[in-house]
């Protein structure tokens, strides 16, 4: 791992492509059919949320922040006619394991067994308080396929610095429109990521003007120095939160870590056709 870079960040960049697999590829598309949760729209909200139940769309909105609520309001709770939660989570564990098996079928199972125990192991200790989907997650039984308990570790994991970069957001004082917005005038392409949070164009520009107001654009839509600076802080604090994990954890142990995950997370990377985690180039 960079010695630039915090140790929870870096294994935040090989754990998230694990647990993205769910979405992309059709191993997924396929278990969620099959599950009756056919397109995107129902096939992740109805994935993403099942830990938390039959949930109506408020829940929801707030914990997954970034989606305009009427995105989310047009899966939900709509989807659960189609399938129950338990369906869904069967779905999603299905199509991550059916994916991940092809992915790595080259990848030596006792790599693999590493990685995942690993990430176990971290997941049992972590301190759930305030992390809502972290904790649904986390309470699910453990699976017993190798396939299934990698990729379950990985989105515990990811759900969890997921709920800490909320929290960051929230007491920078951001909605979800404006968190978006400024990350595309980052580094991310509004054409990818502003239909996929489903924003219509006036929710965006209201949210742009608001951060210019704030001094964090410019006129033109390009960040500031000020903006710069406050979303360096936004990925420290996000830093911040998932670290504590990971403090008791000698440099040698993290590092052959990270070492055993890279060629997983490369693999699973290759296949995301788009980007929208923010994840670097590269990783």
């Amino acid at each position: 791992m960079a010695d630039l870079v915090h140790p929870a960040r870096a294994l935040w960049w090989l754990f998230e492509p694990v647990h993205a697999v769910t979405y992309f590829l059709p191993e997924g598309r396929e278990a969620f059919e099959e599950a009756g949760l056919h397109g995107r729209l129902h096939s992740y909200f109805a994935g993403r949320s099942a830990p938390l139940g039959a949930v109506d769309a408020p829940p929801v909105t707030a914990a997954f922040f970034s989606f305009s609520p009427a995105m989310v309001g047009r899966a939900l709770p709509e989807v659960w006619t189609h399938a129950s939660p338990e369906e869904a989570l069967a779905a999603r564990l299905k199509g991550s394991a059916a994916t991940l098996g092809r992915l790595l079928e080259h990848v030596d199972p006792e790599q693999v067994e590493l990685v995942a125990q690993t990430l176990e192991q971290a997941a049992a200790r972590l301190d759930c308080v305030g992390r809502v989907l972290a904790a649904a997650n986390a309470a699910l039984p453990r699976p017993t396929g190798l396939y299934e308990r990698l990729w379950q570790a990985a989105t515990v994991m990811r759900e969890h610095r997921g709920d800490g970069h909320v929290a960051a957001l929230v007491a920078a004082g951001l909605d979800g429109c404006e968190a978006v917005v400024l990350r595309c005038a980052m580094d991310m392409r509004r054409e990818v990521l502003q239909p996929l949070r489903g924003w219509t164009d006036d929710e965006w520009e209201a949210a742009a003007e608001r951060l210019v107001e704030r001094g964090w654009l410019t006129d033109r839509g390009t960040v500031t120095e000020l903006g710069r600076i406050r979303h360096q802080s936004l990925e420290a604090a996000t830093d911040l939160a998932a670290a504590r994990i990971w403090e008791d954890h000698p440099r040698t142990e993290l590092d052959r870590l990270a070492a055993a995950l890279k060629p997983i997370s490369a693999l699973c990377r290759a296949e995301i056709p788009i980007n929208p985690m923010g994840l670097p180039d590269g990783r």
